[in-house]
């Protein structure tokens, strides 16, 4: 009887965290780019094992916890195009292809949908605001390349709100500015810089990192660029805006798209720093559905999964050894870019003034105690680098690295634990939570398409296979 009564009690409780009004008025998307499960899970074992939390990530905290397939219409693995299209529109399509079926049709995205019907929209993103997944909510192109129309598309949308790392067409190549910041500011939106831009008003704005040709990321969190934004307080920002502009419904996508950056580098401290970022931006959504529960819905998912990443290597077998990424103040890109420095200057550098330097970005010796065949691998490979003798280059989708940093992350990543598949995309699962309004429409496992399928069929309160898309 205790048992019965303890169950009923636990159901109760569950139900009570489902919102019972029948539709809501504030819908936040989140997709963290990249994510999969053990990326969550290994940020969880971080914020544990080495920050002391006995909390949980915000993600756990929320009743629903189910997944997705990702597969694009041309792919068993897909990429972030075709991702970003089936999340924000419903319809799968060819990989490279945005806010259209695989037939070139334009489809409608569920931001379109609901500004049609009055709702404030915002879209917020580290990478740039013309990239795939924000795209994939106001654009219709055959190649996600074509990034002068998608900033024109992003200024035609009419959205109060979007902030992101930059326009990639706002200057050509030679660093000088094009048509494209004159048409938004015809379109009547304003356009600001930086954290300083994230506290202007207007009725419809446009806040990039600046004003520079580098527009693919506001940078990594683990890096602590001075002066960079950071996605918590473009969030902030995000909900302050639409709750002036239109208080009485909203709609915001966020994006963490600095995870699928880190996963194509296998970089595993990287990572787990950038879900820990994604999942403080969702605590500020969290934290407004805790105001507003019965007005409230709140989805978080992924595009993909990148990098095949693994809870548990050949060197830690049945253990996990998390702490020795703690020391790691700095990214495998930002590592890589410091060696190339070392090769290109005319000075000479000797293997302890690399050892250094490595002991105090990544704690090794510290945290990290290589062996001393490890020792002796890697120095053999510094001297023959430092000699001027090529070794062969690790290519990512978004950098590439030399040998040497290559196998001194790789070393790092399997002694903490982290293993990985792949340095591209993967064909898995990602996790699908969901709190709030509607939230038991999310329980079961999807495809990618249902997802934004079911958020329409809750905001709009009506059938899933109703819905305008």
């Amino acid at each position: 009887m205790i048992k019965n009564k303890f169950l009923i009690s636990c159901a109760l409780a569950l139900v009570g965290c489902f919102a019972s009004y029948a539709e809501p008025k504030y819908v936040f998307y989140f997709i963290g780019d990249g994510m999969g499960f053990n990326h969550v899970l290994n940020a969880q074992l971080y914020m544990t094992d080495v920050l002391g939390s006995k909390d949980t990530l915000t993600m756990y905290k929320m009743p629903v916890m189910s997944a997705q397939r990702t597969h694009s219409f041309s792919s068993r693995v897909t990429d972030s195009a075709a991702a970003g299209t089936a999340l924000a529109t419903g319809h799968k399509t060819r990989n490279g292809m945005l806010g259209m079926g695989p037939d070139t049709v334009a489809v409608n995205s569920i931001a379109k949908v609901l500004f049609d019907r009055g709702w404030g929209v915002g879209l917020v993103t580290t990478d740039g605001i013309d990239d795939a997944t924000p795209g994939a909510f106001y654009t219709h192109v055959k190649n996600r390349g074509e990034r002068m129309q998608i900033g024109k598309d992003l200024a035609d949308s009419g959205f109060q709100f979007a902030a992101g790392a930059g326009l990639a067409k706002a200057r050509d190549k030679k660093g000088k500015k094009t048509e494209l910041l004159d048409y938004f500011a015809k379109q009547g939106v304003e356009v600001f810089y930086g954290s300083e831009g994230l506290q202007k008003e207007a009725d419809r704005m446009l806040v990039l990192s600046a004003d520079t040709v580098n527009t693919w990321s506001i940078g990594y969190t683990i890096d602590s660029i001075p002066g960079a934004m950071k996605l918590k307080d473009m969030t902030d920002a995000g909900i302050r805006q639409l709750m002036r502009v239109s208080p009485e419904k909203f709609f915001m996508m966020v994006e963490g798209g600095g995870i699928d950056h880190a996963g194509h580098s296998n970089d595993g401290g990287t990572i787990v720093r950038e879900v820990l970022d994604f999942d403080q931006s969702l605590r500020r959504a969290y934290d407004f559905y805790l105001k507003h529960p019965e007005e409230t819905l709140i989805v978080v998912t992924a595009d993909h999964e990148t990098g095949g990443m693994s809870v548990g290597s050949n060197v830690t077998k049945y253990s996990m050894r998390t702490p020795r990424i703690a020391a790691q103040k700095i990214s495998k890109e930002a590592f890589s870019d410091h060696i190339k420095s070392f090769v290109g200057d005319s000075q000479e550098h000797n293997w302890q003034e690399m050892e250094d330097f490595m002991k105090e970005k990544l704690g090794w010796g510290v945290t990290f105690q290589p062996s001393e065949k490890q020792t002796a691998e890697l120095a053999g490979m510094f001297e023959q680098m430092m000699s001027g003798r090529d070794l062969a280059d690790q290519k990512t989708l978004y950098a590439t690295f030399d040998g040497f940093t290559a196998r001194v992350f790789e070393i790092l990543n399997q002694d903490a634990g982290f293993g990985f598949a792949s340095l591209h995309h993967t064909g898995a699962t990602v996790p699908v939570f969901a709190v709030g309004v509607g939230a038991e429409k999310f329980t079961s496992i999807s495809d990618n398409t249902d997802i934004p399928r079911r958020i329409l069929s809750v905001a709009l309160d009506m059938p899933v296979a109703d819905v305008p898309l």
